[in-house]
């Protein structure tokens, strides 16, 4: 599945010829006419027309496709309205409209993730507003009216009920002084009301779907100290003359394993996805019978770990066949099982798929591609792409600035082996000097369970294409692997993906594809927290950045949202039974160990991982003399949405990285403070 020895011809190219300092190389690219002619210039210092400012331009995320009517809508983010997502709509025919007043943002905080924030039913949308959390009621054309009132709760995953005329939504009630209080609730939709609860006896509720008939309804819950992914409960229910829930059903009683996006077909049988054999999988499920469904599919996953409300990883078709998402490793295959039992690919020439939607003969879904911007589309359902609606960017660039991806596997110091995606340096406009090699970035995904895409990156090619290499880490605890690869990391937390994230980038050097002395780690939230502790815990790299990470995570334990409260009982231990293991693994109480410039970067308006995580650490690094820099950004949540954010975090960890590693990139670069640096 993955490629253990690969890039041999790179190799050849780095390592061929007589070795040559940076100082002794030429840094000129010589423009004549329209032709270029590149001399041979140090790795890091290539000139780029990938700026920070083109990777946010013109850019846009596409999701949350659903069709009603005559139209399909979609939610579309974008950076340069602050991170503000909206509405757009388009029928054939037309051009893609947006209907939503730019005083709107449609995003949910339920389990602050969000999703699950748009519902369309009768030509009538209902969305979550970002500012107060309230419910919207919209239609086309006219003004936007609040549904629930203006409290503490917030609404997520909604879907209609036709029969009783109402909404069937999670809420999320944060009005009490313990911890909010997760329910199934019915909500009119038209009157502002907060909503009549129908099931709240467990932490968490999610995922509620009802039958096509309109008598049942199924739902998965799950209990501290689980997440989604470890082990969830699968409910289905009947409604009373009250609608109220009857002859509530526990179909899994003894769950170990995480039963996830259960769906209705079309003749009212329940299916859902389970991990109980190691790899997600959809199962017909009756009572407490799962019956595995036969895909013809081995060693890959049929869904993922639910971080947000509302996912889907299948859809039926009218004829009772289905489409579903197949993931092996970092990529993404779309597949057709017919009504007979058989599998086939749709080849889509993309390795991401998302929000399908099955009208007329036709499939419209949303789909990345390796070496072009992902795209609103639709096809064939034998695979041919018949129109592009939308683009997530309104640019390309050439393929010559590409450079094809790479899975690739790793043997571990204590056994086993991890996984990523290499990314070798390209620019078609420079040459490396023979002889070296180039500075390495291995990218920590977050999670932990999330995984390294392979879909289009212009954030990675923004350093390829100035002579960087990037390892996208698959570290254990990542998904695609398995439900026992994903749970490696139990325990584990900084021992594991540190043991990985150091093992992945000497491995790379050792084989001529990195440069040893400028080995680069960068993260964000739970990746920052393994680029911490490989600074406090190994000397493999020479410089880092985190993105919002964990440097106390005993002080996580304590100032957190619900969601992940009890996350750290997995990763970690029992907290405060094992205080011993927090105190232990925290990079705050290993100082001694930090060695490497490392440059902080976080939102003051972080729930989920607080500033002051990384502003403890930039005090002690501070006062112990590493060179650290710390960049705090106003109305940045936990990810950074701001097009003008993105844009100084980039250009900053660049200036960060030339200055501490003594590179010279071809840049005008905004400078930071770097704290300690000679």
């Amino acid at each position: 599945m993955i490629a253990r020895i690969f890039l041999m011809s790179l190799m050849g190219l780095l390592m061929a010829c007589s070795e040559q300092s940076d100082h002794e190389a030429s840094k000129a690219i010589e423009a004549v006419g329209d032709e270029v002619i590149a001399d041979a210039l140090p790795f890091g210092s290539w000139p780029s027309i990938i700026t920070a400012a083109s990777l946010v331009e013109g850019s846009r995320g596409i999701g949350g496709l659903t069709k009603d009517g005559e139209y399909f809508y979609w939610l579309e983010s974008r950076p340069e309205q602050g991170g503000r997502t909206t509405i757009m709509r388009w029928q054939p025919g037309s051009e893609p409209e947006e209907i939503l007043d730019e005083g709107f943002n449609v995003r949910t905080r339920v389990q602050e993730y969000g999703g699950g924030s748009l519902l369309v039913h009768g030509g009538v949308l209902w969305f979550s507003n970002f500012s107060d959390q309230r419910l919207y009621r919209l239609r086309a054309g006219e003004a936007a009216v609040p549904i629930t009132p203006e409290t503490d709760l917030r609404y997520a995953g909604c879907s209609f009920d036709r029969q009783r005329e109402r909404l069937l939504c999670i809420r999320e009630d944060h009005r009490g002084m313990g911890e909010p209080v997760n329910a199934l609730v019915a909500l009119s939709p038209h009157e502002e009301t907060e909503g009549t609860v129908l099931f709240s006896r467990t932490d968490f509720v999610s995922a509620p779907r009802l039958s096509p008939d309109g008598k049942h309804i199924a739902f998965v819950s799950w209990m501290h100290p689980n997440m989604p992914w470890d082990s969830t409960t699968l409910h289905s229910a009947s409604f009373d003359e009250a609608g109220m829930l009857t002859d509530l059903r526990i179909h899994n009683p003894k769950s170990d394993e995480s039963v996830i996006d259960p769906q209705w077909r079309d003749d009212n049988t329940l299916i859902a996805l389970s991990d109980r054999d190691n790899w997600w999988k959809p199962y017909r499920v009756d009572g407490s019978d799962f019956t595995a469904i036969d895909t013809g599919l081995e060693h890959v996953e049929i869904g993922g770990p639910a971080w947000t409300i509302g996912g889907r990883y299948y859809w039926f078709l009218p004829d009772g066949s289905m489409v579903f998402v197949a993931r092996e490793g970092s990529v993404e295959t779309l597949m057709h099982l017919d009504k007979d039992g058989k599998t086939r690919e749709l080849p889509m020439g993309a390795v991401s798929f998302g929000s399908v939607v099955y009208d007329d003969g036709q499939l419209y879904f949303t789909a990345g591609f390796a070496d072009k911007p992902a795209a609103l589309l639709s096809a064939s359902l034998k695979g041919s792409v018949n129109n592009v609606i939308r683009r997530s960017s309104d640019t390309a660039l050439d393929v010559a600035w590409v450079p094809q991806y790479e899975q690739v596997a790793f043997p571990l110091p204590t056994g086993g082996e991890a996984y990523g995606v290499y990314f070798a340096p390209k620019n078609p406009n420079a040459e490396a000097i023979p002889g070296t090699a180039p500075p390495l970035i291995v990218s920590v995904h977050g999670g932990p369970t999330s995984v390294a895409g392979v879909s289009y990156r212009p954030e990675h090619y923004y350093w390829t294409s100035r002579g960087f290499a990037v390892l996208d880490l698959n570290y254990r605890g990542s998904t695609g692997f398995g439900r026992e690869y994903r749970r490696a990391l139990y325990g584990q937390w900084g021992i594991s993906d540190v043991e990985d994230a150091a093992a992945g980038a000497t491995w790379l050097a050792e084989q001529g594809l990195a440069d040893a002395d400028r080995l680069i780690i960068r993260g964000g939230s739970a990746g920052g927290y393994t680029t911490l502790a490989v600074h406090a815990f190994y000397d493999a790299f020479a410089a880092g950045a985190s993105y919002y990470g964990v440097s106390d995570i005993e002080a996580l334990a304590e100032d957190t949202h619900k969601f992940e409260s009890r996350y750290l009982d997995q990763l970690v231990g029992p907290y405060p039974e094992r205080k011993d293991l927090y105190v232990e693994r925290s990079p705050i109480h290993h100082l001694d160990g930090f060695k490497a410039p490392l440059l902080l970067l976080q939102g003051l308006d972080d729930p989920i991982v607080p500033p002051n995580q990384s502003e403890m650490i930039y005090d002690a690094l501070k006062s112990s003399g590493v060179p650290t820099a710390y960049l705090a950004f106003e109305g940045e949540s936990h990810g950074f949405r701001k097009a003008e954010n993105q844009i100084a975090a980039r250009e900053a960890e660049l200036y960060f990285y030339a200055r501490v590693l003594g590179l010279n990139p071809a840049d005008e670069l905004p400078e930071i403070l770097i704290d300690n640096l000679d």
